[in-house]
Order: structure tokens, then C-alpha cells, then sequence
């Protein structure tokens, strides 16, 4: 039962990721995506006939009537959604979102109705298994240690598996909650973004990054890496790209934003071995200059027609030490591109232990696509790809691409 409940978070999450790869194939027409659906739509299938089987043999004819309302709504959302948009991509992607709607609520009702009903049988089993152990222990003395050993062994699985369905929905929130997230889009530019986890079971970790407008024509970029990896570092990056938020309406300075966030961070973690390197900066969209400011954060560069250029680091990680920061302003031009990336990009080496390095990452930076999501895309592929089967630590890209007025209006 206790793996059914495991189930039904995987089943909600092989959801996301189809609807996922729909948005991704809608937005830059790759074959990719649409493999990466097809391979949802599998997972999906076979999880959900999983959980099916389970709630049988267990004789939950209501939730099984809801799982089959659930899985013909999915269906229904593939037909009239998801088929369609993949046969003509060209559609808007506001399609998508306004189709979801009409399914989104229904689901989370039938879902969360399922996992009461698994969470409630998995109780009672657990109770019902731990009073047979405890009577059988009063059978014979000579069998007191060992029924006694098997009820440790018995709570100390049941505990790891309970830990593992706590993961696993609170992964799932989180990927909802990001998920159903829209950026603001910036006047006169691209923005892309991409995030690649270094937990191959968890889809998130300790690197953040946003882009938030302050106002009419000043927006907020940010990247952050926190120490730490998964769901606990995962939990800092809320507080750390709320908190910049509202230090910035009160004060877009970024160096200024950049010490009060130190001082903040000592005070509300509490953390002695909590550190963390961030770049911030506030681009006028109006004039295209990027006021920025660089605690430790060196996986920042500017692209533009003379080439790939690292941005300068204007002082120390967050965390370590209160110290001055500095501000940088650099003023960009139509076609440039400004590329946010946390350290998993530089420090990623291959199976034979090369490291990438600042100067591997610009040549990757160079070669890659002009537009800022296919580059976003292709820096985590590329990433991945030099890294083997498994990267070392997490990734976040944050791509600004500055079309011009005139381009934009085009």
C-alpha cells in the first residue's frame, strides 16, 4: 500500500512532465520534446495500471472508480489538448494554458481523494501487522526476540518508505508549484531558462534564479547557489529569491541588495556553514544598461559581437563575511546576450576528469544557438553530455537575449 501511495506521487509527476514537454516542443518546435512526451505518456500508462492492480487485490472499488475518472480526464486532456497542439505547434502557448484549466481542479480533487483512501489502508494495514507481531510475541517466550526483531525490522522499513513518500510529495509540490509559475517576458527581450539536478530522483536543488520586474522598464535578474543539494536546499531557494525581491523594491541597488541580503541571510538561517554566491543585477529596458553586482558568483558572461566575455566578480560569497560590494554597469547593444549559470557549469568534468573550466564554458557559450531558450537548452544538454551519466551538482541557466526596440517590434 505504502508503495501505492509512492506510485500515485510518480503518477502526478509523469503528468507534469507530459504537459512539461508539451510546453517545451510548443516553444521550440524539437523532436526532443515530443520523445520526451511520448516517454511520459508510457511511464504514465504502465504507473497507473500499477496502481490499479493495487487498489484490486486490496478490494478499494471507490478509489478505484476515482483513478478511473482520473485516467479518462488524462486521456481526454491528450485528445483534446495535448494531440492537437503536437500536430499543429504553431499554435500559441496561451492555447495550452487556458485548455489546462479546465482540467487542472477536477484532477486535484480526484488525486487527493485517491491518496486519503491509500494513506487511510496503508494505516490500518501497519496497525493490523504490528498487533499480529505483538500477540505472536506472547505465544511462546522462546520466540519474545525474535518477533521482537522483526517488528524493529518491520518500523524501520515501513519508516524509510514513509520518508520516501514525504520526498516524494513534497517534490511534487514543488514541481507544481514552478511548473504552473509564468515569467513576466521583458520589453525587447528573450529570456530563457533551464535546470538540471544533480539528484537524478529530484527535479530540484539549490540552485535559484528569477527574473521579476520592478517596474515599467527596470527588472530584477537573478542567479543564486546555495550549499547543498535536493529538497532541504530546495526549501532555501524560496526564501532567497523572495527575499531579494522585496529588498530590491525597497532599494534596486544591487550591491546594496547584496549586503543586506548578508546580513539577513546570518540572521534568519542561522547556519554557520550556510554560504552561497549570487549575482544581481537590474536591466533598463528602456537603454539596455545592466547595473550588476557579483558576490563570488563567476559563472556570468556577456555575449556580443566581439565574442564571449566573463563578467567581473565584485565581491565575496554571501555568508562568510560582511564585506563591501562592488558595482559594475555595463551597457549592451541589440544581439547581445547576457548568460547566468551557477557553478555547475565551469566545475562539471568528464569520465576522465576533466574539468570545463571558464574557458571550455565560453567556447560552449559561443557555439550555441543565437535565440535565448535553445541556448538555455543547449548548455544543459551539452553539460550533461560532457559529464557521462551523472552530473556532480546542480545547474541553473538564465539566458537574457536584448533584441532592440526595433527588432522587438518586428
Amino acid at each position: 500500500m505504502q508503495q501505492a501511495q509512492i506510485d500515485m506521487e510518480e503518477l502526478l509527476r509523469l503528468q507534469i512532465d507530459e504537459e512539461n514537454s508539451l510546453r517545451g516542443y510548443l516553444l521550440t518546435h524539437d523532436p526532443f520534446y515530443r520523445s520526451e512526451y511520448r516517454s511520459a505518456v508510457a511511464g504514465y500508462d504502465a504507473t497507473q495500471s500499477a496502481i490499479r492492480q493495487t487498489l484490486q487485490s486490496q478490494h478499494l472499488t471507490t478509489s478505484g472508480k476515482l483513478l478511473a475518472d482520473y485516467t479518462h480526464l488524462q486521456d481526454e486532456w491528450r485528445a483534446t489538448v495535448a494531440r492537437p497542439l503536437l500536430a499543429h505547434p504553431h499554435e500559441r502557448l496561451q492555447e495550452l494554458d487556458k485548455r489546462n484549466k479546465l482540467f487542472s481542479d477536477y484532477e486535484t480533487l480526484t488525486a487527493g481523494a485517491i491518496r486519503r483512501q491509500l494513506a487511510s489502508t496503508g494505516e490500518q494495514l501497519a496497525r493490523s501487522t504490528q498487533v499480529q507481531l505483538d500477540r505472536s510475541s506472547y505465544v511462546r517466550a522462546a520466540w519474545v526476540l525474535v518477533f521482537g526483531l522483526l517488528a524493529i525490522v518491520f518500523n524501520v522499513y515501513r519508516s524509510r518508505l514513509n520518508r520516501e513518500l514525504e520526498e516524494e510529495r513534497a517534490v511534487t509540490k514543488i514541481l507544481q508549484r514552478a511548473f504552473r509559475s509564468e515569467s513576466i517576458p521583458l520589453p525587447h527581450c528573450e529570456v530563457g531558462s533551464a535546470y538540471l539536478s544533480a539528484t537524478s530522483h529530484i527535479a530540484v536543488g539549490g540552485d535559484v534564479f528569477d527574473v521579476y520586474r520592478l517596474s515599467e522598464n527596470r527588472a530584477l535578474l537573478l542567479i543564486a547557489d546555495i550549499s547543498g543539494k535536493g529538497v532541504d536546499a530546495a526549501v532555501l531557494t524560496a526564501f532567497v529569491k523572495f527575499m531579494v525581491r522585496a529588498i530590491a523594491l525597497r532599494d534596486s541597488a544591487p550591491a546594496e541588495i547584496l549586503s543586506e541580503f548578508n546580513v539577513v541571510l546570518a540572521k534568519a538561517v542561522g547556519d554557520p556553514y550556510l554560504f552561497a554566491s549570487m549575482f544581481v543585477g537590474v536591466l533598463d529596458t528602456d537603454t539596455f544598461c545592466l547595473t550588476y553586482a557579483s558576490a563570488g558568483h563567476d559563472a556570468a558572461y556577456l555575449r556580443g559581437q566581439d565574442g564571449v566575455m566573463p563578467l567581473k566578480v565584485t565581491g565575496p560569497v554571501l555568508g562568510v563575511m560582511e564585506e563591501p560590494f562592488g558595482t559594475e554597469t555595463v551597457e549592451l547593444e541589440a544581439g547581445d546576450t547576457l548568460i547566468l549559470a551557477t557553478d555547475g557549469l565551469t566545475e562539471v568534468r568528464n569520465p576522465a576528469g576533466e574539468q570545463l573550466f571558464d574557458q571550455g564554458a565560453m567556447e560552449l557559450i559561443a557555439e550555441a544557438s543565437p535565440e535565448a531558450q535553445p541556448l538555455a537548452d543547449e548548455i544543459v544538454a551539452k553539460v550533461r553530455a560532457w559529464a557521462g551519466r551523472s552530473v556532480p551538482d546542480d545547474l541553473a541557466v538564465l539566458v537574457v537575449r536584448v533584441l532592440g526596440p526595433e527588432a522587438a517590434h518586428a
